[in-house]
């Protein structure tokens, strides 16, 4: 069972085990601190607590156990961080579900087959050779990287891959479910999805083939010039970074992460020595790709086409990363020319380019004095298109040199820059407050009943982060009348809160607990201890009058009588008041 797993690992890793690799902390009381990892800030807000196996980020608001960091920090999900976390603790995993497992390791052996078979394509297409050759690739590159070749028309047929796989025993289901063919109408056979292409395989983080991507070969004005696999139960293309798995070490190493256009950009930036470079596979990057990065550097250089559709990424790539502190520059590029071009050219080039790389404000500024038709355009768009990058800059020592530069750009005061900053700020407020107040007022419409539910849950969810913070007797007494109050064992309830909810009230009610009296705190819980039983009941005597409504109309005199008797107890029940403070006091002796 999982959970078997999920408790052998907490008992062999501590919560300082998991996080101390990635946060330097220091002692604090009870608990350690260090600075966030998940944003770039100057004054610790990151608690973690030894005792309760709990952190808690208050510059993001997120929290959690070992294995939610691990998800945060790995960008994996909560399968990922298992496997992460069992292989550190020594923690053998129990087997899958074996139908599950063998339909992975098949979607992996077929997509390894495909691999090898467009590796021996290659050896026997000349012109494919040819083609990387005269792109700069060199054979041991082409033999790293296993670029490979998929045959079709106007040379060789549609479904050379198919038969291929069938001789070795793969289904069209197979195949179809990891993206090597396509299905067809009218009866006719699937065919292969990738024909006459230069085949780039896309690897997962630890090196396995999980999809393609296959640039044409043969001019074809209508064929797209590059096609990626669909996605898969192997291939996200939100999560996958060509190159990735090669270029890990080197990001740690240079200490930033070099992005690219497309497959020949990485591959021939890798030849030449920077093994940093990747590429998104098929999409815009996201934010999955820029927490990727991120693990292992702040720091990032955009080596974009000079294009329009590479000034358009590098402005998406900049709100993304600026929001998590990273340091974004960019790379200048000739007009026309991709970093592939420059490499095969002269390597010099490309190098003085990253070597030169600006920020990217600095880097948007200069576009646009290029573009606009006048000095007042100039500055109407720097204001409307870069002056909100300067809110995405946490870093008020960094937002302040900025807007130094773009006062200068303007030839203005940097007064002028941060008044029209603060005004941006302000109308960005001013939207948050709209849409909280759209929320707040949606909330009043929601009925009485889930009202109900979210205080409910709300005051279970204080209860228990409480007892957690009480010495042995107090918390046996809270946890008791909580019980019974619920109806439902602690244990039970417990389950059921979400670490990133349990996480801050953990670590901000420990402040309060540590800092108020005892009897004020006695008579705060007692006080949402009755108001809790009082939601309860209510919500009993609305249910018990909902059934007798119902028994009304049916005429169940025998079943309105017990509704009715249910129905005074409750009542009943309701006006006591059986809760005072002195539970807490007569069990453990406080004063």
């Amino acid at each position: 069972m999982a959970t078997d797993a999920v408790e052998r690992i907490k008992e062999r890793l501590s919560i300082l085990d998991v996080v101390a690799p990635y946060v330097e902390l220091h002692k604090a009381g009870k608990n350690y601190k260090g600075k966030s990892p998940f944003t770039q800030e100057k004054t610790p807000s990151f608690y973690v607590s030894p005792d309760r196996g709990m952190y808690y980020c208050f510059s993001t608001s997120q929290g959690g156990d070992i294995f939610t960091f691990i998800e945060k920090m790995e960008g994996v999900d909560f399968k990922g961080a298992l496997k992460i976390l069992a292989e550190k603790a020594g923690v053998e995993l129990v087997p899958e579900d074996p139908k599950k497992r063998s339909e992975r390791e098949t979607d992996h052996s077929i997509i390894e087959a495909a691999t090898a078979f467009f590796v021996k394509w290659l050896t026997e297409k000349d012109a494919a050779s040819s083609y990387l050759l005269e792109r700069g690739m060199k054979p041991q590159t082409i033999a790293a990287w296993r670029v490979g070749y998929a045959p079709g028309p106007p040379d060789h047929g549609w479904r050379h891959l198919r038969e291929h796989l069938k001789e070795k025993g793969y289904t069209d289901e197979q195949m179809l479910r990891t993206g090597l063919i396509k299905p067809t109408d009218g009866g006719k056979e699937p065919y292969d999805l990738f024909r006459d292409r230069i085949m780039f395989p896309i690897n997962d983080p630890s090196g396995r083939v999980i999809a393609f991507s296959g640039r044409i070969l043969t001019k074809d004005t209508e064929a797209p010039k590059y096609v990626n696999s669909p996605e898969t139960a192997l291939f996200n293309k939100s999560e996958a970074l060509f190159g990735y798995d090669k270029a890990k070490q080197g990001i740690r190493q240079y200490d930033f992460s070099l992005i690219v256009e497309g497959q020949f950009d990485v591959v021939l930036a890798h030849q030449a020595g920077y093994h940093n470079a990747v590429a998104v596979s098929g999409t815009a990057l996201t934010p999955h790709h820029v927490a990727l990065l991120q693990r292992l550097s702040n720091r990032v250089v955009l080596a974009l086409d000079a294009d329009r559709a590479g000034i358009a990424a590098v402005r998406r790539a900049a709100d993304l990363m600026l929001a998590r502190g990273m340091d974004v520059k960019v790379a200048r590029l000739p007009q026309g020319e991709d970093p592939a071009d420059m490499i095969r050219k002269d390597p010099k080039q490309f190098k003085d380019s990253i070597g030169h790389a600006t920020h990217v404000i600095e880097f948007l500024l200069a576009v646009l004095k290029e573009e606009a038709r006048d000095v007042r355009a100039y500055k109407l768009r720097v204001r409307d298109e870069i002056l909100p990058y300067l809110l995405r800059i946490e870093n008020h020592i960094d937002r302040d040199h900025f807007a130094t530069v773009i006062a200068h750009a303007l030839e203005t005061m940097k007064e002028s820059i941060m008044l029209e900053v603060d005004r941006l700020a302000r109308e960005h407020a001013k939207k948050q407050t709209a849409s909280v107040a759209v929320y707040e007022q949606s909330l009043h419409e929601v009925e009485d009943r889930q009202d109900t539910y979210s205080r409910k849950t709300a005051l279970i969810h204080y209860c228990i982060a409480l007892g957690e913070l009480l010495d042995e007797h107090e918390k046996r007494v809270l946890y008791e009348q909580l019980a019974l109050i619920t109806a439902t064992e602690v244990a039970a309830l417990k389950e059921r809160i979400p670490p990133a909810v349990f996480s801050p009230l953990l670590f901000t009610l420990e402040t309060e607990v540590e800092n108020v009296k005892r009897r004020e705190l006695y008579q705060d819980t007692v006080t949402r201890l009755r108001e809790l039983r009082e939601l309860i009941l209510k919500e009993e005597i609305r249910t018990k009058r909902k059934e007798l409504s119902v028994a009304e109309s049916t005429g169940d005199e025998a079943q309105m009588a017990t509704l009715l008797d249910a129905i005074g107890t409750l009542q009943r029940k309701l006006s006591e008041s059986p809760l005072h403070e002195g539970i807490f006091i007569e069990e453990s002796g406080a004063v």
